[in-house]
């Protein structure tokens, strides 16, 4: 099968809602940030990073998503603080 092309790369790009990206960025930070709550990778500082900007794009998705989607957002949200404090306690 063939590589695509640049422009249809682009093509494709254009099709895609920009709230499908913020998704998925949502999820691969929430994932990070537990990643980094783990004992044999934890950085705080990055797990705090991820904390926020799973919390950031929860608001500015309010509007967009299913209120279940956001709903489970909001709990990973208040996951990732509870394994944060948790986190910085032992630490």
């Amino acid at each position: 099968m063939a590589e695509p092309t640049p422009q249809e790369l682009l093509e494709q790009l254009r099709q895609v809602p920009v709230s499908d990206l913020l998704l998925s960025a949502m999820s691969s930070a929430a994932q990070l940030g537990f990643a980094r709550l783990e004992p044999e990778g934890r950085d705080l500082a990055q797990a705090r990073l991820a904390i926020e900007a799973v919390r950031a794009l929860v608001g500015v998705l309010q509007e967009t998503l299913p209120q279940e989607t956001l709903r489970g957002f909001e709990q990973v949200v208040a996951d990732l603080q509870l394994a944060y404090a948790s986190a910085v306690s032992t630490s």
